[in-house]
C-alpha cells in the first residue's frame, strides 16, 4: 500500500519526483550572465564573471574558444548561435560582437546608441539586436548600412531570426509581437498579446512563430496565414520563460523558465509533452536557477539539452 501512494504521489508531482538527468557537466563554476546552446547540442556559449566568453566543445568536453568583448571586466549579457554552428554574437548594453566559429576570429563589433537588450543571429551572420528605447537593428557583414525597426513604442526584451536570416521577429513592452523583413524593415503581421511581451522563437525555415508575455499566455501561430496553431496548455495563473526554441521538424517547442525548468510542448496542440527541473545552483543563498537555452531532440539519442545558470548542462530523455 505504502508503494501504491508513493506511486500516486510521484503521478500527481512529477517535478517532486524527478529522478535527475541523464547525465550532466559543469562549464563554470563562478555566476553566468546568458548561455547558449547550437541547435545540434554540440556546443555551449557561456558569458562568464571572470571569463569572458567561452565557447566549449561537449563532445568530448573541451574549451574552443575564449573572447573578450568590451573591457576587461565581461559585460556580456546575451550570447548567440546560428542554427548552422558558423557563427556566434555577444551583446553588452554598449555593443554587439559577431564571431566565426571556423577559427573564433571577430568578424565584426558595432556600438549601439541604446543599450543592448536581445540578440539573435542567423546562418549568412546576419544579426538581430534589439535595444531599450524599442527600436530593433538588422545588421550583416560587409554590410555599409544597417536597417532600424520601429515597429515598437517601448523597450524590446526579445527578438528572434530565420535560418536564413530574412524574417524577425521581435517583441516589447508595448504587448506586440511583429514579424518583419530583415532586408527592408517591412513589418509582415502584428500579434498583440494581453501584456508585456518577453519572450519570442521562429522555427528555422519560418513556419511557425512564438510568443509568450508576462502572465500565463504563450501562442503558437503559422507566419504564412496568421492564423493560431495552438495556445500553450498552462496550468496555472502565471508562467514566464527564459527560452524557447522549435525542434528542426517543427513539431516540438522547448522552453525554459527562471525557475528551473524545462519543457517540451507539442506545436500543434500545445499540449505539455514532457517536464524536467534542472540542478539548483550549489551556492546557499541562491534557491533557484534561470533556464538559459534549450535544444533537441538530438539526433542519435533524441536526447533533450539544457544549460542553465547554475553552470550545468544537462541531458534528459
Amino acid at each position: 500500500m505504502h508503494h501504491i501512494l508513493m506511486l500516486l504521489f510521484c503521478t500527481l508531482l512529477l517535478s517532486g519526483c524527478d529522478s535527475g538527468p541523464e547525465a550532466a557537466m559543469t562549464l563554470t563554476q563562478g555566476p553566468s550572465y546568458s548561455a547558449t546552446l547550437s541547435a545540434d547540442g554540440k556546443l555551449a556559449m557561456v558569458s562568464t564573471d571572470k571569463n569572458g566568453v567561452q565557447l566549449w566543445q561537449l563532445a568530448p568536453l573541451s574549451l574552443k574558444y575564449q573572447w573578450q568583448q568590451d573591457s576587461d571586466s565581461n559585460a556580456v549579457i546575451a550570447t548567440a548561435l546560428s542554427d548552422n554552428a558558423g557563427y556566434a554574437a555577444s551583446l553588452s548594453r554598449e555593443s554587439v560582437a559577431l564571431w566565426r566559429l571556423s577559427d573564433g576570429s571577430a568578424v565584426g563589433w558595432w556600438s549601439l546608441p541604446s543599450a543592448g537588450q536581445a540578440l539573435a543571429v542567423a546562418d549568412n551572420g546576419t544579426l538581430l539586436v534589439g535595444l531599450s528605447d524599442g527600436s530593433v537593428m538588422s545588421m550583416a557583414p560587409g554590410q555599409k548600412s544597417l536597417i532600424q525597426f520601429l515597429g515598437h513604442s517601448e523597450k524590446i526584451n526579445a527578438v528572434a531570426l530565420t535560418a536564413n536570416g530574412t524574417l524577425a521577429l521581435s517583441a516589447g513592452n508595448d504587448g506586440q509581437a511583429i514579424l518583419w523583413q530583415t532586408a527592408t524593415g517591412q513589418p509582415l503581421r502584428s500579434i498583440e498579446m494581453d501584456s508585456r511581451v518577453l519572450m519570442v522563437a521562429l522555427s528555422p525555415d519560418g513556419t511557425l512563430g512564438f510568443a509568450s508575455d508576462s502572465t500565463a499566455n504563450a501562442i503558437i501561430w503559422d507566419n504564412q496565414s496568421g492564423a493560431l496553431l495552438s495556445k500553450l496548455a498552462i496550468k496555472r495563473r502565471q508562467m514566464t520563460f527564459s527560452s524557447a526554441r522549435f525542434s528542426a521538424d517543427n513539431t516540438l517547442l522547448m522552453t525554459g523558465t527562471p525557475a528551473r525548468e524545462v519543457q517540451v510542448w507539442d506545436s500543434v496542440e500545445g499540449k505539455l509533452v514532457n517536464q524536467w527541473q534542472v540542478a539548483a545552483s550549489p551556492k546557499p543563498n541562491i534557491k533557484s536557477a534561470v533556464v538559459y537555452s534549450v535544444a533537441g531532440p538530438l539526433a542519435r539519442s533524441q536526447q533533450f539539452i539544457s544549460i542553465s545558470s547554475n553552470g550545468l548542462v544537462e541531458f534528459w530523455q
